[in-house]
């Protein structure tokens, strides 16, 4: 029996779709019968949060191998990721030194006892990675902003002098400052402006597998009220967010309890910034819940994201939608906590964390490295990830993964400065999130997790358009 369509009754919609059944962003005006329906309420008037964008990380990884590509193919990325007709990021970040995702160690002043960093230099970056970070300047036409984050201090400020591991010393903490503070006016004079910055990455450290710095809460909050604050209003960044933490949501309470313990503390925090490695399959809403009720007008951002783990799989969309991921728990998370690590679907992981961040209170989300290679890497670690977008540098070949479709669903259409709505959605398999976008349009993103078609009854205000979304699948709907 031939499979019958039913026509968009709606003129006042648009409706953009992505799924297992190979459709890439595809606008639909016809739509499958379902025979159950869910019910999404959207309240335009419950205004929460206001979005401060979505994207992907610049790295050395990822401008290594786009340089050796050829002018055409690499442009085709920069288009994909920046361009009017692309994913339009609008929010990135990237690291400050060397990180695993490097061709090696590195800082910009290796010069020990370089107290007055007269050395300081970012001449590695100008290499691969600022010239990538310029041509997506050029390419984007809205502007994106940038956190960048240092995974460790220059290796001589810390107590075990080395890249991996050991924390600040506290006689370098003011060196420290003055050296982030150099960061930016390095990148300024270069005409990229840096957003936000957090003091470390992963602050807890990454078991010494790569670049890391320990700080606990109440060190790091007293660098920030102390040195960092002090020394960003000094040199004229007193704009610049800095965002504390850096690491795994579970762990929030403990720091925004230090961050925010007292005005002379909390004044130089923009916000929070999270990770999502504690789980494949939880976003944590109480951890975030808890953060927002702690500084309700303080920013919550998810700095990074990624499917970890990973060797890529090559021009294989099926597996990305398949239940075949598995992330660093899965091997070695202990057995009460194994329940956190289940294997996952790649396109799922992605669309169920940002939405679930939306629905609570997270104002921006930043997946990690936009290009990798077939290896998952480069990376000198051996700490090999996915990536959205996967080339082959000898065949100067781009794949562009299921992934990439997921999250352009987010990143296109809901813009900066739009304002999270209100969403009821009571189901197992549909997640939905909308925002109201400074241009008055309602955009909805609507997930589909269920091995069936899943009619749409899509409530605003009082009026209801029906709707479906095919079976493993994401959906737009833009409210025109």
């Amino acid at each position: 029996m031939a499979l019958v369509l039913q026509a968009c009754a709606h003129k006042d919609i648009c409706v953009w779709e992505t799924s297992s059944e190979g459709e890439q962003l595809v606008q639909k005006t016809e739509f499958v019968p379902a025979e159950k329906k869910v019910v999404i309420e959207i309240n335009s008037t419950e205004e929460r949060q206001t979005l401060t964008g979505i994207g992907g990380s610049f790295t050395e990884a990822t401008s290594s191998l786009l340089a050796q590509m050829s002018k055409e193919k690499r442009q085709e990325v920069i288009d994909a990721y920046f361009g009017p007709d692309g994913a339009r990021y609008s929010l990135t970040r990237t690291h400050v030194g060397s990180c695993d995702f490097s061709r090696g160690h590195y800082c910009y002043d290796e010069v020990k006892g370089d107290t007055l960093l007269e050395h300081f230099s970012i001449k590695v970056d100008e290499e691969t990675l600022l010239p990538l970070i310029k041509d997506a300047q050029k390419t984007s036409h809205d502007g994106f902003r940038i956190v960048a984050s240092p995974w460790t201090a220059p290796f001589w400020m810390k107590d075990n002098q080395e890249y991996v591991g050991g924390a600040l010393l506290p006689e370098y903490q003011k060196v420290y400052a003055d050296y982030l503070v150099k960061y930016l006016e390095a990148y300024k004079a270069k005409g990229v402006d840096i957003w936000g910055l957090t003091p470390v990455n992963e602050p807890y450290g990454n078991g010494n597998n790569w670049e890391s710095m320990y700080f606990d809460p109440p060190y790091e909050a007293a660098f920030v009220r102390d040195y960092l604050g002090p020394a960003f209003e000094k040199a004229g960044f007193g704009n610049t967010q800095i965002l504390g933490y850096d690491q795994n949501r579970n762990g929030i309470p403990e720091w925004v309890n230090a961050m925010y313990a007292d005005e002379a503390t909390a004044k130089y925090f923009g916000g929070l910034a999270v990770h999502w490695y504690e789980s494949t399959v939880e976003w944590q809403p109480d951890m975030l819940t808890y953060a927002h009720d702690k500084a309700p007008g303080k920013l919550i951002i998810e700095t990074e994201g990624c499917c970890d783990a990973e060797v890529p799989h090559w021009k294989d969309d099926a597996w990305y939608w398949k239940c075949e991921g598995t992330d660093w728990g899965w091997d070695w998370a202990p057995e009460e906590q194994k329940y956190l690590h289940p294997k996952y679907v790649p396109v799922f992981r992605y669309a169920r964390d940002i939405i679930g961040c939306l629905n609570n209170w997270v104002n921006g989300w930043i997946d990690w490295n936009m290009v990798l290679d077939r290896q998952g890497g480069p990376n000198w670690a051996n700490n090999w990830c996915l990536a959205p977008v996967i080339v082959d540098p000898k065949a100067d070949e781009v794949y562009f993964t299921p992934m990439y479709y997921a999250l352009s669903h987010f990143s296109r259409f809901l813009r900066p400065e739009a304002k999270v709505l209100g969403v009821k959605c009571e189901s197992k398999d549909v997640m939905a999130t909308a925002v109201r976008n400074p241009n008055g349009k309602i955009v909805v993103v609507v997930m589909n997790q269920g091995k069936i078609p899943m009619g749409l009854d899509l409530a605003i205000d009082g009026k209801h358009y029906n709707l479906s979304i095919t079976k493993e699948a994401i959906q737009t709907i833009i409210i025109k």
